[in-house]
């Protein structure tokens, strides 16, 4: 019988396999490599890419702020400047009333027999001071501003004898009263 010997086909087998195995290995470690290669260069451009998404959002933030900024200043001076011309309109408006109120007066005076020598006004509370030839003329007076429509509250404060011009017994007297609210003036004699 023929004997054959199998043990170098079976070691030269055996080198096979494990040459084959070892190149699997480093095929598969050098895929993996290249694979991990690949992953970071996909998330190092997703990252540059965030990155500057981020910049360019915090440019446009630090511009809207800027731009914020500039508005609370022009908004500031912008209620600066409303301040100012509410005051204007409200000089405006007040600048006619002591002429208005020394017309009323003037109007209302007895010619030849009274004079007026004071006139104050301080927020719609009038102060009348003069001199009348005697007490009806002062009555009448008062009876004018209450007749008036504009005042209201007309009350003599006080009536005094005046020697000071010789032969006339000459009477000072002081009288106050309230301007009535614009609703119950008369149309017609409502400040403009």
């Amino acid at each position: 019988m023929i004997r054959i010997n199998l043990l170098p086909f079976r070691a030269a087998r055996k080198k096979e396999n494990i040459r084959r195995q070892v190149s699997i290995f480093l095929l598969s470690l050098v895929f993996v490599v290249i694979v991990a290669a690949w992953f970071s260069y996909l998330l190092s451009g997703k990252i540059e890419s965030l990155n500057r998404q981020v910049a360019e959002t915090q440019a446009q933030v630090d511009k809207y702020n800027k731009i914020n900024q500039e508005i609370a200043e022009i908004k500031k001076k912008l209620a600066i400047l409303n301040q100012k011309i509410e005051v204007i309109r409200s000089l405006d408006l007040t600048r006619k009333v002591p002429v208005e109120l020394l017309a009323d007066m003037s109007k209302l005076v007895i010619e030849k027999r009274m004079w007026l020598t004071g006139l104050e006004e301080k927020s719609g509370n009038v102060k009348v001071v003069g001199i009348a030839l005697d007490n009806p003329t002062i009555a009448e007076y008062m009876t004018r501003i209450e007749t008036s429509l504009k005042y209201v509250d007309v009350k003599l404060l006080s009536i005094n004898q005046d020697t000071s011009v010789k032969g006339l017994e000459l009477k000072n007297f002081e009288i106050r009263f309230r301007k009535a609210p614009l609703n119950e003036q008369p149309k017609d004699e409502q400040p403009k």
